[in-house]
């Protein structure tokens, strides 16, 4: 059960929470707070070890920082969450910045430690290195991210769980989608879409040893998706139905 912290009330905590445009959907003690995912079915698709007792866990890309609590929820030993542009940014539609964070990080009394970096600032050098990373969301928003990946590489002792959109869900080969300007949900930091096999082939090309794909979206999930983003009128229905989510786990060794 998540307690509230003894140093605020929760009328105080849900005055706080409802000043803030979330992304993550969390409990923070008896007040939930309104994101834009829903981290349940989410924690379900990246396959989280249910135990994380003894390791040390590096959340790249922690925006409000749901996936770095939990890690301690289960037990890490230390956790790291790490983010840039979503804690910098205070314009929509991440116009607050790192308040959800630190906000959660108060509410449940959390030890979880943070670090503002840059992914392609990564190293052994800057952050250390971790038994278990998560890189959620984060592969498709960057310029480079073969680059991206090898830093990541760089500091996964054990475990990488990479969670991301992916396109081009046809093709058996590994190929990625570039996306020039606002092609990928009118997002203009989204950059490129690869498919399954590209992700796990990127992956092996880092070095991990032992690559899998834990979850991806079914035909049906992406055409329900297709039918939304048409609805929207982000793209044709027959581009956004080759599109979808996936989630991997890399092991080191």
């Amino acid at each position: 059960m998540v307690q509230v912290s003894p140093g605020l009330s929760r009328e105080q905590l849900r005055a706080e929470v409802e000043k803030i445009a979330w992304y993550h959907t969390m409990d923070l003690g008896g007040v939930r707070t309104e994101g834009q995912v829903d981290t349940g079915s989410e924690l379900q698709r990246i396959q989280l070890p249910e135990s994380l007792v003894g390791l040390t866990v590096l959340d790249i890309g922690a925006w409000d920082g749901f996936y770095s609590f939990e890690a301690e929820r289960r037990g890490a030993s230390r956790v790291l969450a790490t983010d840039y542009p979503a804690w910098r940014r205070t314009t929509p539609p991440w116009r607050s910045g790192k308040a959800g964070f630190e906000l959660a990080r108060r509410a449940l009394d959390s030890k979880v430690e943070d670090l503002e970096i840059n992914v392609h600032d990564i190293s052994p050098e800057t952050t250390g290195r971790f038994d278990v990373v998560l890189f959620l969301g984060v592969l498709y928003h960057l310029k480079n991210p073969l680059g991206a990946l090898e830093r990541v590489a760089s500091v996964t002792n054990k475990l990488l769980i990479v969670e991301t959109a992916v396109d081009l869900m046809w093709s058996k080969s590994p190929v990625m989608a570039f996306y020039p300007a606002t092609e990928l949900n009118n997002d203009p930091t989204n950059w490129f879409g690869p498919n399954v096999a590209c992700v796990e082939g990127m992956l092996r090309a880092c070095g991990f040893q032992q690559v899998q794909c834990v979850s991806k979206y079914s035909w049906s999930e992406r055409i329900a998706s297709a039918g939304m983003r048409k609805i929207r009128g982000t793209a044709p229905f027959w581009i956004n139905a080759r599109r979808g989510r996936a989630a991997f786990h890399a092991i080191q060794g």
